[in-house]
């Protein structure tokens, strides 16, 4: 059962509907007068209101023409056809405004969006590449240190563990570090001093009567080992290394070099 059809409920009509309803109620009207009257008949001095809509009458006052009033009707529900399609339209317009905007605001929050995604990306990206860039220096550097070291290991001779390999290590040491001698003038003097053995002591000259005896391959005493040790040697009388370069240092700096000393000294 439609909504029409229920006793005591009535339907609404919209604008459009309501004008037609007028309209067809002028034309009714007109027709009902129409007939009324007589074709002969004088039109009356006052003609009576018969409806709301308005009415045209000829000019010599006789009743109203169907045609006129229907056309007038038409110009009514046209005009009410034209006011709800502008209305339309105008809800149409600020439709597609809000849509746009809500578009346009989308559209801007995705650019931000997009530009902290790629600011972040770019960021992230530098900072891989910056770690990745201290590796490699890292690795770089500690490569070239292993190089060096091992160049260095390469250069550095082996002396071996005698009387020839002490006078030749210590002759190493003595010119990196500036002191005067030579092999000659080393060995001359150990000969001369301990015959070769570095725990040599002297237990009867003045300085061993003074508790202070000569020791080692070149016969010195322990206040002047002290004062002219060389530095990167063991601090002991007995080392052949340690005892040959101190004893070459005071030599030096009393006689010039060992290569000038030919008595004890």
């Amino acid at each position: 059962m439609s909504a029409s059809s229920i006793p005591g409920r009535r339907r609404r009509l919209n604008k459009t509907q309501k004008l037609s309803v007028a309209g067809v109620s002028a034309l009714g009207a007109a027709a009902l007068v129409f007939s009324l009257v007589p074709s002969n008949a004088e039109a009356e001095s006052t003609p009576a209101a018969l409806s709301a809509a308005p009415v045209a009458f000829t000019s010599a006052g006789s009743v109203p023409q169907a045609k006129t009033v229907q056309a007038s009707i038409i110009e009514q529900h046209s005009t009410a056809e034209q006011l709800v399609k502008a209305a339309d339209a105008v809800k149409a317009k600020a439709a597609a405004v809000k849509a746009k905007a809500a578009a346009d605001a989308q559209a801007k929050v995705k650019a931000a969006a997009e530009v902290k995604a790629k600011a972040a990306a770019e960021a992230k990206a530098k900072s891989a590449a910056k770690a990745k860039a201290d590796a490699k220096a890292k690795a770089d550097a500690k490569k070239r240190t292993a190089q060096a070291a091992s160049r260095s290991a390469a250069r550095t001779p082996v002396f071996a563990n005698n009387l020839d390999g002490w006078i030749k290590e210590a002759l190493s040491i003595m010119k990196a570090k500036g002191i005067p001698g030579s092999y000659d003038g080393l060995h001359r003097n150990i000969m001369r001093e301990s015959t070769g053995n570095p725990n040599a002591i002297n237990g009867w000259d003045i300085n061993a009567q003074n508790g202070v005896p000569s020791i080692g391959l070149l016969q010195i005493i322990k206040p002047t080992f002290d004062a002219y040790h060389v530095s990167g040697t063991p601090h002991s009388q007995y080392d052949p290394v340690a005892n040959l370069t101190a004893a070459a240092n005071y030599a030096a700096d009393k006689y010039g070099s060992i290569d000038n000393v030919n008595s004890a000294y």
